[in-house]
C-alpha cells in the first residue's frame, strides 16, 4: 500500500518543476494564485464526474473511480505547487491541519450555523 507523506509530494512536485523549469513559471510568491485557480479548475473537473457518473460509479465503477482519484491527484499536485511558491514547508502545512484538526474537535458547527443563516 503506498500512503505519502506531504513532504514527499513535495518533493516530487520540486522533480517535476526540475524537469520543466525553463517553461513553467517560477517557484515565487506572485504566481501562487495561479496554482490556486488551476487547483480550482481540477476540482471543477472532479465535480464533473461526479455530476456525469453519479457518487455510487466513484465506487462501484473501476475506470470511473480511477478517473476520479487521478483528478483528485491534480487537485494535491496544484496544492502543492502554491505551497511551494509561497515557500510553505511540510512542517508548517502539518502543524496548522493539526491545529485546525483540533480547534474543530471543539466546534459545535450545528450552533454556529444556525446562527449564521438566522442573522440573514
Amino acid at each position: 500500500m503506498n500512503d505519502i507523506k506531504i513532504s514527499d509530494m513535495l518533493n516530487m512536485q520540486k522533480d517535476l518543476y526540475e524537469l520543466h523549469k525553463d517553461t513553467w513559471s517560477p517557484l515565487e510568491a506572485k504566481y501562487g494564485r495561479n496554482f490556486i485557480l488551476w487547483m480550482m479548475e481540477e476540482i471543477g473537473e472532479c465535480i464533473s464526474i461526479i455530476k456525469k457518473k453519479g457518487d455510487l460509479a466513484i465506487i462501484e465503477d473501476e475506470n470511473v473511480r480511477k478517473a476520479f482519484c487521478e483528478e483528485m491527484s491534480d487537485v494535491l499536485m496544484y496544492f502543492n505547487d502554491t505551497l511551494l511558491r509561497y515557500g510553505i514547508t511540510a512542517d508548517e502545512i502539518s502543524s496548522s491541519y493539526i491545529d485546525k484538526h483540533k480547534k474543530n474537535m471543539k466546534r459545535n458547527y450545528v450552533k454556529e450555523y444556525k446562527s449564521k443563516y438566522e442573522d440573514r
